[in-house]
């Protein structure tokens, strides 16, 4: 049997809002959740500011690491949206107005409306295929493994929708969840560890919440192997089910 077929992509979020905390970031849990159901797995997610160095920086580092990049934020009309001038730095390309954004943007403005402002959104780096946007029309753009997205989530929401039509996808990540309950983290967690190093084909994680003023633990497989994460499943139901009826008080 040939190994699941992995694919991964990180996220690249721009922009001063998210770091000073006034925007709330609400892509970075969409993408991940997206990118998971078609085989894509999302292993970064990363915040900068609207400074030009540092994008070039982060986006270089996670384009040489994973299959994908997907950024969002800094391709609107003001001038601190500066990702397309990064992008083309990071990837040592000119950048201009393309007459097809224009086109496209025409669908929307007037010719008199096309103002200089909304005229940046149509600037992409050289050699850029452009990401439909059928929300507010301005596109977005691919280059090499990196895709361009906006800000506004319904916007990103939409540009995703096309960019992923051009992204090759691979196994899809198979997850169990197991119910601890009230079952102490402290008095599985050296088990969980050997049920762990046991089964190296899955990620075992537990996740606690506070629930009734006690701690509420459930315990994920995760793993694209099916046989491999029934079999952990297994291992840890079968923990539990040891500590329930030990004897002693939880």
């Amino acid at each position: 049997m040939s190994a699941p077929t992995n694919v991964t992509a990180a996220i690249l979020v721009i922009g001063d809002e998210i770091l000073s905390g006034r925007t709330k970031d609400k892509n970075i849990g969409y993408i991940a959740e997206y990118l998971g159901k078609i085989g894509i797995d999302l292993r970064e997610a990363r915040v900068v500011p609207d400074v030009e160095d540092e994008i070039v920086a982060a986006l270089n580092a996670l384009r040489a690491r994973y299959d994908y990049v997907v950024t969002t934020g800094g391709i609107g009309p003001t001038h601190d949206d500066i990702t397309a001038d990064a992008v083309a730095r990071a990837f040592g390309v000119g950048i201009g107005e393309d007459p097809r954004a224009i086109a496209i943007m025409l669908e929307r403005y007037a010719p008199g409306d096309l103002t200089a402002a909304r005229r940046r959104m149509a600037r992409m780096p050289e050699g850029s295929e452009l990401i439909d946007n059928p929300i507010s029309r301005a596109p977005g753009f691919r280059i090499g493994n990196v895709f361009v997205l906006a800000g506004v989530p319904s916007v990103m929401q939409a540009m995703l929708d096309s960019a992923v039509k051009e992204m090759r996808t691979g196994a899809i990540m198979l997850v169990e969840t197991v119910e601890a309950g009230f079952v102490p983290e402290g008095r599985y967690g050296d088990a969980l560890g050997r049920i762990a190093e046991a089964n190296a084909a899955v990620s075992i994680g537990s996740y606690p919440s506070f629930k009734d003023g006690r701690f509420n633990n459930q315990i994920v497989v995760r793993g694209k192997e099916a046989q491999a994460v029934a079999a952990a499943k297994a291992a840890v139901e079968a923990m539990l089910e040891t500590i329930r009826g030990d004897g002693k008080p939880l």
